[in-house]
């Protein structure tokens, strides 16, 4: 398992905050409350906010809240489509420069649907050459089969199944591996050395990508975040939990302090395990 991100002192894994956690909340929420509950970092979304954009306002964000951006994450959900123009490639270029910028290592990627027929094509070598280029790690993410009406749709080219495709580098989402009908713990152990990015979640098998709070699902979410301990994973967890039908302020810190004291449990590494 490679090592892309910034780690805290002291060898343990570090656990980042994604600003979608704080979602309806701004991208500047994120970040206080990821200072609050003691998160060692944060995990940019690039949206709609423009604060998520601007390299000089998240600059500001870490010196006053002192939480650096470990990661970020490109804008190729099918809802920011239209964040940064339309030329998906223009998207990536931009994000890994962002990344660099805060000195993140690593950039979060989705596959590209299966209408983006050029960009699918040559996005592959495409990422690797983006990787080459930059310095940056290019993690694709796992996605999921699209269901409706008891019929599965493909959305994603070549697939959403990044297992056997060859990238370098993989980011594994526990809540996409639920609602793909995957067990988290198999695909640590199958994306091996490739992995190099974890969004930390839990889900029930919905055909809806849920988010929960990591326990609150059925996936072997406490097995996963052990391997990756035993396994000397040099990479960064980041939460990513719905928390946008919380009550208010207290009640989404609630759920983020949940996670943040299941990923500490899980990944404190066992006597013998690989600092």
């Amino acid at each position: 398992m490679v090592g892309t991100d910034l780690a805290p002192a002291q060898g343990r894994i570090a656990v980042g905050l994604s600003t979608s956690c704080s979602y309806p909340e701004s991208t500047t929420a994120a970040f206080e409350i990821a200072a609050r509950l003691g998160y060692d970092g944060v995990e940019v979304l690039v949206w709609t906010d423009p604060v998520s954009q601007d390299a000089a306002a998240l600059h500001r964000l870490v010196e006053h809240y002192g939480v650096p951006v470990v990661s970020v994450h490109a804008p190729t959900l099918l809802l920011t489509q239209g964040t940064w123009g339309r030329d998906p490639w223009g998207k990536l270029e931009r994000s890994a420069e962002l990344a660099a910028s805060l000195g993140a290592g690593t950039v979060v990627v989705h596959p590209p649907f299966r209408w983006q027929r050029e960009y699918a094509a040559g996005f592959v070598d495409g990422v690797a050459a983006l990787e080459d280029r930059t310095g940056v790690v290019m993690a694709v993410e796992n996605m999921f089969p699209w269901r409706a009406r008891g019929r599965e749709l493909v959305a994603y080219a070549p697939g959403w199944d990044p297992t056997g495709v060859g990238y370098r580098h993989l980011t594994l989402d526990y809540s996409h591996a639920a609602t793909a009908g995957q067990d988290c713990a198999e695909l640590t152990r199958a994306f091996g050395d490739r992995l190099a990015h974890v969004h930390l979640c839990d889900g029930t098998g919905s055909v809806k990508d849920e988010h929960l709070v990591p326990g609150d699902g059925s996936q072997p979410v406490a097995a996963a975040l052990a391997a990756l301990a035993r396994g000397g994973f040099g990479g960064t967890v980041v939460a990513e939990v719905n928390t946008r039908r919380a009550r208010g302020r207290a009640a989404r810190e609630s759920a983020l302090t949940r996670t943040l004291e299941f990923a500490r449990e899980h990944l404190a590494r066992a006597p013998g395990a690989t600092a």
